[in-house]
């Protein structure tokens, strides 16, 4: 075989950098979807339990979120910037930058959750506990789904995931129905159903944050721009 160009040499270097430094801003992503997949669950175990110390927890865990978007961001700027990549590496960088973002407004909406599992603290049981266990359950488990179709850049994995929005959607729906049903009923519970519907809320935008994400993975794979919701 004969020897390798100079350009050659240097093109293989070049994308041997590239590969490290993609693998390096993968993980951090991967690091931080973690982070937040324990952020929801414990969030929802605080609303569950009516646990206010867990809840403090989950609120001062967000800045450890924001952190690892920062920590993101400047994995992705260093990389354009030394690596110069183009086309698909390129696509790919800056679609790992706006899952961050999704990430951190994720990490935003189970603190949400958190704050209002501190006002139920004292407050009587209320309708739509079950369906709010179920609903947080299942958007951990989106965002470790679509996740791993993002590192793949699995296009069917990620419309599945993005499918499976519906079943918070509908869930959200119980919820909503119930509790004003019940605050006709009963004008006492007007406030703490409002913090029930509140959390409510912010576990249907982590559904929708999920599907973004999945429309970007979707792009990557297809080059397609769609709306999956």
């Amino acid at each position: 075989m004969g020897r390798e160009t100079p350009l050659a040499v240097d093109h293989l270097r070049s994308r041997t950098g590239l590969d490290r430094d993609e693998r390096q801003v993968k993980d951090a992503i991967l690091r931080m979807a973690s982070l937040v997949e324990t952020q929801i669950r414990s969030a929802i175990r605080a609303f569950l339990d009516r646990d206010p110390i867990l809840a403090g927890d989950v609120v001062a865990g967000d800045a450890r979120v924001n952190e690892a978007q920062r920590a993101v961001t400047e994995a992705v700027t260093m990389t354009i910037a030394t690596q110069q990549p183009v086309a698909r590496d390129l696509r790919f960088l800056l679609a790992l930058n706006r899952v961050a973002y999704e990430l951190e407004r994720i990490g935003d909406h189970a603190t949400s959750v958190a704050k209002q599992a501190s006002r139920l603290a004292d407050a009587p049981p209320l309708a739509g506990a079950v369906e709010i266990g179920r609903m947080g359950s299942l958007a951990a488990d989106l965002v470790r789904g679509i996740l791993e179709a993002l590192i793949d850049v699995d296009e069917a994995r990620a419309r599945a995931v993005a499918a499976r929005d519906d079943e918070i959607d509908h869930l959200y729906r119980e919820v909503f129905s119930r509790l004003v049903a019940a605050m006709r009923a009963e004008p006492e519970v007007v406030e703490p159903g409002t913090w029930v519907i509140l959390a409510a809320h912010w576990i249907e935008r982590i559904g929708d944050r999920v599907t973004n994400i999945a429309e970007d993975v979707v792009y990557l794979a297809s080059g397609r721009i769609e709306d999956l919701n």
